[in-house]
């Protein structure tokens, strides 16, 4: 059962990048944010508001039938990504291209709430979770202390 009442944290916005070793800094996906939970062999995206995303049914399970583990809930962003790789919002909008759902945090697995793991922990444990190349589901990766590398300014 997804737990009641459970929402992404909202991004902080900084005037500027900054460095630091108690941050890690990810790239900003252009996206649609969601939790994906998975129960029973069927898979939900469910918007910051508490809302199904049922546009995104089909990416929900494909997932749910791919994902090799019971129960997990995910935090990420529908998105998607043109040949290169970059994320294209307008391809979104209209639905010009299949959509994928990339994940940056793992907040519960197999019923096991993990939010209580340090924030590293968990998108290790996540990482190995999605170890596949070609999918609908892509893991996002961080940079560790050196916000101002991720965006390129000194």
């Amino acid at each position: 059962m997804f737990p009641r009442n459970l929402r992404p944290i909202r991004l902080s916005r900084r005037a500027e990048p900054f460095d630091s070793d108690q941050h890690i800094f990810e790239l900003k996906i252009d996206g649609f944010r969601a939790l994906l939970h998975i129960e029973a062999g069927q898979g939900q995206l469910i918007s910051r508001n508490g809302n199904v995303f049922r546009g995104f049914a089909d990416l929900a399970a494909w997932i749910a039938e791919h994902l090799p583990v019971e129960s997990p809930v995910l935090d990420g962003e529908i998105d998607c990504v043109d040949d290169a790789g970059p994320s294209v919002f307008r391809d979104l909008l209209f639905r010009r291209r299949q959509c994928v759902f990339i994940a940056f945090d793992l907040l519960f697995l197999n019923g096991r709430d993990l939010r209580t793991l340090p924030l590293i922990e968990r998108k290790r444990r996540l990482k190995k979770l999605l170890r596949r190349k070609r999918s609908r589901i892509l893991y996002l990766d961080h940079i560790e202390n050196d916000g101002r590398l991720c965006l390129n300014k000194s």
